[in-house]
């Protein structure tokens, strides 16, 4: 096991079920429909790669270590890219800011991270012996 991850991975899901609640229960005051379906995407990306992130975190010591390290950076740079800015461009919304739009650019290449993460995963695997 790798403790750091499996920390990470606790902390992450509890900022994702804090983050869940608001959007179900406060955000709809605040902004639009879509844009509340916006948040709920980031949200439910967070999960999904919190519980990869918990996968890595126990497997760490059978399977490739370096491939599993990869996997780990990768999905926590991918939520905080990903769903770090679809929370960013849903703040941007609620307080009406101008002029930061571009922020959407960052959440394509989160997707990528969360991409390369599952592929380093699936590469500890085949490197193992």
């Amino acid at each position: 096991m790798h403790k750091g991850y499996l920390k990470t991975a606790a902390l992450l899901a509890a900022l994702a079920v804090a983050l869940g609640a608001f959007g179900a229960h406060g955000l709809k005051q605040y902004v639009p429909a879509e844009t509340v379906s916006t948040f709920e995407t980031g949200v439910r990306y967070q999960f999904y790669h919190v519980f990869a992130l918990l996968a890595v975190g126990m497997l760490y010591e059978k399977f490739s270590q370096k491939w599993l390290k990869n996997a780990a950076i990768c999905f926590i740079a991918g939520i905080v890219l990903f769903s770090g800015s679809l929370y960013f461009l849903t703040a941007m919304k609620a307080t009406e800011t101008v002029g930061l739009s571009g922020i959407g650019a960052i959440t394509p290449l989160g997707g990528l991270f969360f991409i390369a993460g599952w592929l380093c995963l699936f590469r500890s695997f085949t490197a193992a012996k």
